[in-house]
């Protein structure tokens, strides 16, 4: 796993520059055009991460998931962004990807783990739950993920947010956290500022209307000002 990764997305004590985690779109039909719309991003700036997500009914394409993510993986690796599967365990080890995302109603992070190992980066879904954030810190999570804090088409399932919550878990706790829905590189200042040590975003990026590098350009440059104002 790159190092650079590995450090972004596990725990530090002190509060670091909020970064990009990009998610794909739920379809992907044109791998080979993805794989370029992913070069463009990561020319854009700073990617932490990228989480592949193929859900076209809301339900994981184990076969597609693969697909990109092999496809993706040598970007990764050339550019230290981690590379992330959701949900599946199978899919990350038959990948060898740097770990997982988990829904809550998904594997339970502990038992993640003993699959994977210490070294993989483990994230848990908590939308808006304290309880649901705290317990996925205990069995061993890596990050933790909260939102819906906008409108989103992306995903169906979501629950408002608040970033007081952000607030909240910035002041007590220490486990990075990451801010989701329909976050856009206007509102990323503000969710940074809030406590989002990572925003997770991918119509933004994908759909934007200058094109994924301009979006993460945009997206990087709000980072850079929220960070001046810590």
């Amino acid at each position: 796993m790159p190092e650079a990764a590995r450090r972004a997305l596990m725990s530090e004590p002190t509060r670091q520059r909020s970064r990009l985690y990009l998610i794909t779109p739920p379809v992907v039909a044109d791998v080979d055009g993805f794989v370029s719309s992913f070069e463009a991003a990561l020319s854009g700036g700073d990617v932490a991460c990228l989480q592949v997500r193929i859900k076209p009914d809301g339900v994981i394409d184990e076969v597609a998931t693969e697909a990109v993510a092999k496809a993706v993986l040598p970007l990764c690796r050339a550019n230290d962004v981690a590379l992330l599967i959701n949900d599946s365990v199978d899919v990350c080890e038959a990948v060898g990807a740097d770990g997982v995302h988990l829904g809550h109603m998904d594997m339970r992070v502990k038992d993640a783990r003993k699959r994977l190992g210490k070294d993989a980066i483990i994230g848990a879904t908590a939308k808006n739950s304290r309880h649901v954030a705290m317990e996925a810190g205990e069995q061993g999570a890596d990050y933790v993920a909260f939102g819906a804090f906008y409108p989103t088409q992306t995903k169906a399932d979501t629950v408002p947010a608040d970033p007081e919550l952000l607030e909240w878990w910035q002041a007590v706790m220490e486990l990075p956290c990451v801010a989701i829905g329909g976050i856009t590189a206007e509102r990323a200042k503000a969710m940074s500022l809030a406590g989002a040590d990572f925003l997770a975003v991918s119509s933004a990026v994908w759909s934007h209307k200058d094109g994924p590098k301009a979006a993460v350009a945009a997206f990087n440059a709000a980072l850079d000002e929220a960070e001046a104002a810590f």
